[in-house]
């Protein structure tokens, strides 16, 4: 099994809790093709993870396996010390794409997850209201997918993920696609709402800036085939944060030096393989 490079940053304690997350050499196999190899993983309850890794490595394959989407060909994982066996209600997850139904409305999207627990129609109709004013959607309760902008249909994604208190929340680039004004609203509004609620988030990201100004801790996963986690930093930038500010903090730019140093190499293995 590869090692992982831990990285210390000033006087940061690695030292971490019992983890809430464990990925334990796992393994994701798709016939003749391995997407991931032996990767292990712990995150800790209330950890903001962000994980990075070239186009292609295996990044999204692992969030499956912990959101129990895809079944691992070896290794286990477990949330809470309970294998992870099928799809995992233990867990929200925000997709990179627009996961809304276009004929429901943004109330109706965000009472799914609380449809399918069979809630009582008077509380899901309450708490997915509460929870659009928690995300600042007050007002556009009964308005279609179609008549939102993206960064309101992420927020009703964010609402509908969160409406049913789950434990750890997945996110595979779900800021990717909006304009760089809005990722930074929605980056702030993600840190708020994570601050608050203090769960486990994993988050998926090639945007390096984003992974450290938002977690606190960055993992590097290697150029695939047979990807594995072979780097971790610790992010010892003080909380709160601005996503736009923390950027021009002399540490901040530390980090991204260092991390870049550790990820560049992986993405230029992945590129040499493609050409």
């Amino acid at each position: 099994m590869a090692s992982l490079e831990l990285v210390r940053s000033r006087d940061v304690s690695v030292e971490r809790a019992e983890p809430l997350v464990r990925i334990n050499r796992v393994t994701m196999a798709f016939g003749s093709f391995t997407a991931v190899k032996d990767a292990s993983l712990e995150v800790a309850e209330g950890e903001f993870l962000a994980i990075v890794g070239p186009t292609g490595c295996g990044k999204s394959t692992l969030l499956n396996a912990v959101a129990g989407l895809l079944a691992p060909t070896a290794g286990t994982v477990t949330v809470g010390g309970e294998p992870v066996t099928g799809p995992n209600r233990r867990v929200g997850y925000l997709f990179q794409q627009d996961a809304l139904l276009p004929w429901k409305t943004a109330r109706e999207n965000v009472e799914l997850g609380l449809l399918f627990r069979k809630a009582e129609k008077a509380a899901m109709r309450d708490e997915s209201l509460r929870w659009l004013v928690k995300v600042g959607l007050k007002g556009f309760e009964d308005r279609y997918p179609h008549q939102l902008s993206g960064g309101q249909k992420k927020r009703v994604q964010m609402a509908q993920a969160l409406i049913y208190n789950p434990e750890v929340i997945l996110m595979d680039e779900p800021f990717s696609a909006l304009d760089i004004h809005t990722r930074h609203l929605m980056q702030n509004e993600l840190l708020r709402l994570w601050t608050e609620h203090r769960r486990s988030v994993v988050l998926i990201t090639h945007d390096l800036e984003e992974a450290i100004a938002l977690a606190d801790r960055v993992v590097v996963l290697s150029a695939g085939p047979a990807s594995s986690l072979v780097a971790s930093f610790e992010v010892p930038l003080a909380r709160p944060r601005n996503p736009a500010e923390i950027k021009l903090d002399p540490l901040f730019i530390e980090l991204y030096r260092e991390i870049w140093s550790r990820l560049r190499v992986e993405v230029e293995k992945s590129y040499a393989q493609r050409s």
